[in-house]
């Protein structure tokens, strides 16, 4: 087994010029969204992130800058290269786990739908293991003052059988 932590954060933006998604999910009736180049997905950039902590290739970064020129901006492209990387090298995930620090939007309504998401996104995957806590912080950092979200992910893996 090998465990490896991945973090991300993005700046909410106020206006719906983009939907705000979270492991592959729309949070509804969300006035705001995550500043970045693509879709700002925050929770897959942390998995990819913690990925990449084992296979030892970042993907964010110029990989995924090169993606969004091409009009490539679907967070889950980058995590599904990280995927494959890890497979390349033998290796399958086991678990993953997901902290997530924000004041908004409120997470209790959709942690199920986002477990579901990413187990999908990585196939063969249950939701089983998947965990997702949420936090505000108590309001003590700027995503507990709802100006962004941050995410830690820390991943499990093994060798394929």
């Amino acid at each position: 087994m090998i465990c490896a932590i991945g973090q991300d954060s993005h700046r909410l933006i106020e206006g719906t010029q983009k939907p705000l998604l979270l492991g592959g999910v729309k949070i509804e009736k969300a006035s705001y969204h995550c500043q970045a180049n693509s879709d700002g997905d925050v929770i897959f950039h942390a998995l990819t992130n913690a990925v990449s902590g084992i296979t030892c290739r970042n993907i964010l970064g110029e990989i995924a800058d090169e993606m969004c020129q091409r009009g490539i901006i679907d967070s889950g492209a980058y995590l599904d290269i990280a995927l494959e990387d890890l497979r390349q090298k033998g290796m399958k995930l086991t678990h993953v786990s997901f902290t997530v620090e924000c004041k908004r939007p409120r997470l209790s309504g959709y942690i199920d739908q986002i477990r579901q998401s990413v187990a999908q996104r990585i196939h063969g995957f249950s939701p089983e293991n998947v965990g997702i806590t949420a936090t505000s912080g108590e309001g003590l950092t700027a995503f507990g003052r709802g100006e962004g979200i941050s995410v830690f992910c820390i991943v499990t893996a093994a060798r394929k059988e």
